[in-house]
């Protein structure tokens, strides 16, 4: 047995399962306490530890999955590689959009992809290779009786119905979520957490299979870590770069039928809007959340490959005029601002740093592909003369955003703004600054954000 399935045996017994959901919102500040308490009632000491390492997890999974989580059985590593529930949706709404009726979630993790595609009414063989995360996937797909989990490696599943030698069964869809993470590696370190992994050919399963998959036709679509090198990204693909909440999330290989016509990269900003529901762990409820997903905010498209885009000759320091924009990350992984820029009629200031301005504000910029800074003033950089104008403005706090240069904003704020400064009495006086590097020229922008 994994140690993931010994850590949650406890909670899968009915006594179990009755007091996890019975335990109050988790606090950490309390939970020695009711640990005690609910020893003092007779619990088991296994029995109660894994309650509350649950609700825990459940507490910390909010974030990915609103309320649903309250329902939801977690590990560690699972909930650290698990797709957040609205990126889930619009997964899942891919699958259908392509007609197809059947998704096979090879390592399926915790099922927050199966969970979507369950809720738009796809049929799912969710397959997990560890047994305590199978278990946990069971658990969080019981109200939707489309989906089912195999305990299997992606491997001998796709062994079995010969999957890197033939395509798939027609109307079938493959979704892969490598393993990035090494638990072993993180026990030896004496680490709290998994390692990461770095080379694809150590995921499990390795790049590789997925590309031998890929190869035979099936439609599929692989959930990668957005820090994939865009060398190792296949020719034969849409690469979607994804961001959430300003977080860049994933970036995701779609092949074969799941790739859009004439789109070789791409990069998506979404917003969530997670709510309360009275009744989270029924199936309407959760497909009233995930048919409408997260807020799409924008979307950039390219048919060229990584750095076979559109160029634009940089304009140096004499371009920081009018909008000064800051690209989401998923434009910036996905190597689209030149492409940005020149949607918008902008001017990239410098080839190897990611800010570009316009004269005016434009609706791209509103649908959140960007950020935008109104210019006030440009001046050469030193931390002298960046402490003198803050000085002359009355400055008692300040916002340093910066690239391209080798500064820490934190030490550089305390250098700049004298503890006198930032406690006088009166009026209160924020600005922010971008500090960055134009070709040689360092130089710091006096900006309002709009």
């Amino acid at each position: 047995m994994s140690s993931s399935a010994e850590s949650l045996s406890p909670v899968l017994t009915p006594e179990g399962w009755e007091l996890l959901n019975a335990l109050p919102p988790y606090d950490q500040a309390s939970s020695f306490g009711l640990n005690q308490r609910l020893r003092r009632e007779g619990h088991p000491a296994d029995r109660v530890a894994a309650a509350l390492t649950q609700s825990r997890l459940r507490a910390e999974a909010r974030r990915k999955f609103g309320d649903f989580a309250d329902r939801m059985l977690f590990t560690h590593a699972g909930l650290q590689q698990s797709t957040r529930l609205p990126v889930a949706a619009r997964h899942a709404q891919r699958f259908r959009a392509a007609g197809l009726d059947r998704v096979v979630d090879l390592g399926c993790g915790l099922g927050a992809d199966a969970l979507a595609a369950a809720s738009l009414g796809l049929s799912v063989t969710a397959v997990e290779a560890d047994e305590g995360t199978a278990a946990a996937a069971t658990i969080n797909l019981l109200p939707f009786p489309e989906a089912r989990v195999l305990h299997s490696t992606a491997e001998s599943f796709a062994a079995t119905y010969e999957l890197t030698s033939s395509p798939a069964p027609r109307g079938w869809g493959l979704w892969l979520d490598p393993a990035r993470r090494d638990p072993q590696a993180a026990e030896s370190a004496g680490n709290a957490g998994p390692s990461r992994l770095w080379d694809p050919e150590s995921f499990s399963p390795p790049l590789s299979f997925v590309l031998e998959l890929a190869r035979t036709g099936t439609p599929m679509g692989v959930k990668l870590g957005p820090g994939l090198p865009h060398e190792l990204i296949p020719e034969d693909c849409e690469a979607e770069w994804v961001s959430m909440d300003g977080d860049l999330v994933e970036v995701v290989l779609w092949f074969n039928a799941l790739a859009r016509p004439g789109v070789r990269r791409a990069a998506t900003v979404l917003h969530s809007h997670l709510g309360t529901s009275q009744h989270s762990s029924d199936q309407s409820s959760f497909e009233k959340h995930s048919s409408g997903p997260a807020q799409h905010t924008g979307e950039l498209t390219s048919p060229a490959e990584f750095g076979a885009g559109v160029d634009l000759e940089p304009t140096g320091s004499g371009g920081l005029t009018g909008v000064l924009h800051e690209p989401d990350p998923a434009v910036i992984r996905s190597g689209l601002v030149a492409e940005l820029a020149d949607q918008l009629g902008g001017r990239l200031l410098d080839g190897h740093i990611a800010y570009f301005c316009t004269d005016e504000l434009a609706p791209a910029q509103e649908a959140g592909l960007s950020r935008g800074y109104r210019i006030r003033q440009v001046s050469p950089y030193s931390v002298k003369a960046l402490k003198r104008w803050a000085a002359e403005q009355g400055v008692t706090s300040l916002e340093i955003k910066k690239r391209g240069v080798d500064i820490v904003p934190e030490q550089l704020r305390q250098q700049v703004l004298p503890r006198a400064q930032v406690r006088k009495q009166g009026p209160r006086h924020h600005a922010t600054v971008v500090i960055t590097r134009l070709g040689d020229d360092r130089v710091f922008v006096v900006v309002d954000p709009t």
